[in-house]
């Protein structure tokens, strides 16, 4: 069995999750509610082709709109920084994943969106960038 170092999926989990929830108090402190954290779609079946797998990591509102955000967290800028984790492929799923979301979940919530925004939040060693409207 393999051994876990210092990078392993444990410390990369804790870290997402702890970068997550810096996310979720920054968004509070600017006056957004968070409706949801850590979406998952069910995986895709063969019922539905439109169903895309994968997670949103935090949604939240602020009047009539809806922002979907994506958080990326790390330690050092060794690899670059986090924002640039989301590439062109992970924004296509995303918004499929938000389209999904909105379907699902939003009538259950109450919400009727007036604008919809994609934000991406960058945490590298503990300070935070939102890029509101990144894609």
């Amino acid at each position: 069995m393999a051994s876990r170092g210092a990078a392993g999926p444990d410390r990369r989990r804790s870290l997402g999750a702890a970068g997550e929830a810096t996310a979720a108090r920054w968004y509070a402190e600017a006056g957004y509610a968070v409706v949801d954290r850590n979406w998952r779609s069910p995986s895709p079946s063969g019922r539905d082709p439109e169903r895309v797998g994968g997670e949103i990591d935090l949604v939240v509102t602020k009047d009539r709109v809806v922002v979907f955000s994506e958080v990326k967290s790390r330690r050092t800028d060794r690899y670059g920084e986090p924002f640039e984790a989301v590439t062109a492929a992970k924004q296509r799923r995303i918004r499929a994943l938000a389209a999904m979301w909105l379907r699902e979940r939003a009538p259950a919530l109450g919400l009727r969106p007036g604008e919809i925004r994609f934000d991406v939040v960058s945490i590298l060693d503990g300070r935070v960038a939102v890029l509101e409207g990144a894609f």
